[in-house]
């Protein structure tokens, strides 16, 4: 199965899993994450599979987030808003950000990313 991937490519982080997946030979697709953010139900799966965390979705280190306030307003945020905000602005989105079948995840972890896509050793 193909993964899609949201990605920036001013960023350092999507170009070490995009290195990753090249190097261990994982067919992928690259979806500009600015101008197409991932879709409710992709983030709605990833909130499943990163333990409903909505923080963990975030690209905390971002512009947007800082301008937007986003740190001060996420703790009374239901998960339905995030979900809208994120939808809506692909620069709030933690990159990479993944989708395998009904599987999503946020973020770059070459271990992670190994035991999720049954890539063990090396």
């Amino acid at each position: 199965m193909k993964l899609r991937v949201y990605a920036y490519t001013g960023c350092g982080t999507c170009r070490k899993a995009l290195d990753f997946l090249r190097r261990e030979g994982i067919p992928h697709e690259v979806i500009p994450i600015r101008e197409q953010p991932p879709k409710p139900a992709e983030l709605k799966a990833a909130l499943r599979t990163m333990g409903g965390q909505l923080r963990r979705l975030f690209n905390t280190s971002g512009k947007d987030y800082r301008e937007l306030g986003i740190k001060d307003r996420l703790d009374s945020m239901s998960p339905e808003e995030a979900i809208d905000l994120l939808a809506a602005n692909g620069n709030l989105v933690k990159r990479p950000f993944v989708v395998r079948g009904r599987v999503a995840w946020a973020g770059f972890n070459e271990a992670e990313w190994r035991q999720r896509l049954g890539k063990a050793g090396k």
